[in-house]
């Protein structure tokens, strides 16, 4: 295999495995471990919204993919120990650079959403912004299994 090939290839899987990182932090998106569960439902009038950015994920797989991707390219520079300079700063490089990527594309817009409870309790829940919310309007918040989020 050409080293052209190697790095088509492993920019394909990078890019694979970049996308099964994303996780949701969705009001309507539900894990496999928070089905068939009993929640808790609370009700309440929503004091305030405020939007919110909800940070990417870092598993490691884009600064790895990112150093074997940046390796593959560095070692096209030169011959020799030329070669093995290059390998190594493409491969630090490029494990940044990864690195970075993946938490910006796992990046997400979220909303701060502060809801005064019919029992007086002030509670604040932060999730995806998927689903638009505004002062004054009844909500439910729903808690169990690790998790709470907010719904009309």
């Amino acid at each position: 295999m050409n080293k052209t090939l190697s790095l088509h290839a492993a920019a394909v899987a990078a890019a694979m495995l970049l996308a099964g990182c994303a996780g949701s932090q969705s009001g309507s998106a539900y894990s496999t471990s928070q089905t068939r569960g009993e929640m808790q439902i609370r009700m309440g009038v929503v004091e305030s919204v405020r939007t919110v950015v909800i940070e990417g994920q870092r598993s490691g797989v884009g600064a790895v993919a990112g150093g074997a991707i940046g390796g593959i390219a560095g070692s096209n520079v030169g011959q020799g120990r030329g070669s093995t300079v290059g390998s190594i700063l493409g491969a630090v490089v490029g494990g940044i650079a990864g690195q970075a990527v993946e938490e910006r594309g796992n990046r997400k817009e979220g909303l701060e959403i502060t809801i005064k409870l019919d029992n007086g309790q002030l509670i604040a829940v932060t999730q995806e912004a998927d689903e638009a919310f505004r002062a004054g309007e009844r909500v439910r918040v729903l808690s169990g299994s690790g998790a709470t989020r907010v719904s009309h």
